[in-house]
């Protein structure tokens, strides 16, 4: 759950939409709430009706009582109806505003990961999968948006109605309020167990979701080698078996949920059976009214939903916290490339390795080792050797995708770690050994390095 705390400066910056938004809860809840006292006197108007129509049988007087008794009917159905429209309009605001909210809060998370993805280098990429970083910033991240928008939405809801809805029945009958609510503790005991479970497995789902991500994303990039190696049956094999993976794990959650939804239910069930129970002996001694076991009916029903909407929010909650924990490791990681000065500069050309060594941190490899050179402006250099031999890692280090272990880099007499990235690079053309086109026009991917295209 202490992941889930990042997300509080985006809480503070939508204030005024999250503010808002709980106000229209706590107002639909109370017009929520009234319905119960209101049917509960209706019901008791009712009864006694009913039992004065009885005694003047015969009399002229019955069919004035029988209007009176109509006109009373017309009024509480009419003003259950107003109660109903005003609570649907403030559920309206309600969803207007904490909704939203969580959209702009999905929208802000996915440009952050995107932004702090661009500025880790490439070693970053090559320790980790393509798949398991669109899972982070897509899967995960509307996963969190379920936790800002429904699950708050929700858990404020159950929290406020629980409590207003307590406070009404112990004013009506504090014994049978006490019976009512019997097996509440029950429940949050089943809650806590559950969520720890719900919590394991999401972590589970979400890593083997990442895994098959990756593997998809692996052999359509390399579908041509696939072919031409006749590999297909073998990949959809591997294919079948990470997916049975993920649909085990998935499997296993939905058994625990399966069995938390209707333990709910029958323990809201136990607690409308002790209400008629309870409460019809009381009436029986002429403690409360049929109209008050009317009235705890509704109270329990209007728990009821709340109650189970428990399990669903604590599946978001959980899953959220799993998914956020997933955003953060990443966020928390420091640039290994940061620019040395903010200040532009004007390249020349002149480039001076001086006892250059550098070995790739995610693999070991002593790619460079004590190499010195120097190249004036103007001047071509051509760099060759066998496979393996350093040429594209000294481009990539003249380029400084990568920091140098031993050494110095300088750039027209300047460490290459104290200039401006930003403005160095765009000064310099670099062509890199893999090809790559991007999705778009032939005109916009010969261009793509150029700010302006003239």
């Amino acid at each position: 759950m202490k992941h889930l705390l990042y997300l509080n400066k985006y809480f503070y910056k939508y204030k005024w939409r999250m503010i808002p938004g709980i106000t229209f809860v706590i107002i639909s809840i109370i017009f929520q709430i009234l319905q119960a006292p209101v049917v509960g006197h209706a019901f008791n108007l009712i009864t006694e009706n009913i039992a004065i129509y009885q005694l003047f049988a015969g009399f002229d007087r019955q069919q004035l009582i029988y209007d009176i008794f109509s006109s009373n009917l017309l009024f509480f159905g009419a003003l259950i109806l107003v109660i109903y429209m005003l609570r649907g309009m403030f559920l309206f605001f309600m969803r207007q505003t904490i909704i939203l909210m969580s959209r702009h809060i999905e929208f802000d998370l996915k440009n952050e990961i995107y932004a702090h993805y661009q500025k880790l280098s490439l070693g970053f990429f090559r320790r980790n999968n393509t798949g398991d970083l669109m899972n982070r910033a897509t899967e995960d991240v509307n996963r969190v948006r379920m936790y800002v928008g429904p699950a708050i939405m929700y858990t404020t809801n159950t929290v406020i109605l629980f409590f207003i809805a307590l406070f009404f029945m112990f004013s009506v009958n504090a014994k049978l309020a006490f019976y009512a609510i019997l097996p509440l503790p029950i429940l949050v005991v089943i809650v806590y167990y559950v969520n720890t479970l719900i919590n394991q497995k999401s972590e589970r789902i979400q890593e083997q979701l990442s895994r098959l991500s990756s593997f998809v994303q692996e052999r359509f990039s390399g579908i041509r080698v696939v072919k031409s190696y006749v590999r297909e049956q073998q990949a959809q094999e591997i294919f079948a078996e990470e997916s049975i993976s993920y649909k085990n794990k998935s499997m296993n959650l939905v058994k625990v949920q399966a069995l938390f939804f209707p333990t709910m239910l029958l323990l809201v069930g136990i607690s409308t059976i002790l209400t008629i129970y309870i409460g019809g002996k009381q009436v029986i001694d002429g403690a409360i009214t049929p109209g008050n076991i009317a009235e705890f009916i509704i109270y329990i029903n209007l728990l009821t939903f709340p109650v189970t909407m428990l399990g669903w929010v604590t599946t978001l909650v959980q899953r959220a916290a799993a998914s956020q924990k997933r955003i953060n490791e990443f966020l928390e990681l420091k640039p290994d490339i940061v620019s040395g000065s903010a200040n532009p500069i004007a390249v020349d050309g002149k480039i001076s390795f001086k006892n250059v060594s550098f070995t790739y941190p995610d693999t070991g490899i002593n790619a460079v080792k004590n190499v010195s050179f120097e190249i004036e402006q103007g001047q071509f250099v051509a760099i060759i050797g066998r496979t393996g031999s350093g040429k594209s890692t000294l481009a990539n280090l003249i380029m400084r995708m990568y920091d140098i272990a031993e050494g110095a880099i300088e750039i027209d007499g300047q460490s290459l770690k104290n200039i401006n990235l930003t403005s160095y690079r765009d000064q310099v053309g670099f062509v890199p050994q893999e090809v790559f086109l991007f999705s778009d026009t032939i005109k916009n991917n010969i261009a793509f390095g150029l700010s302006e295209i003239t």
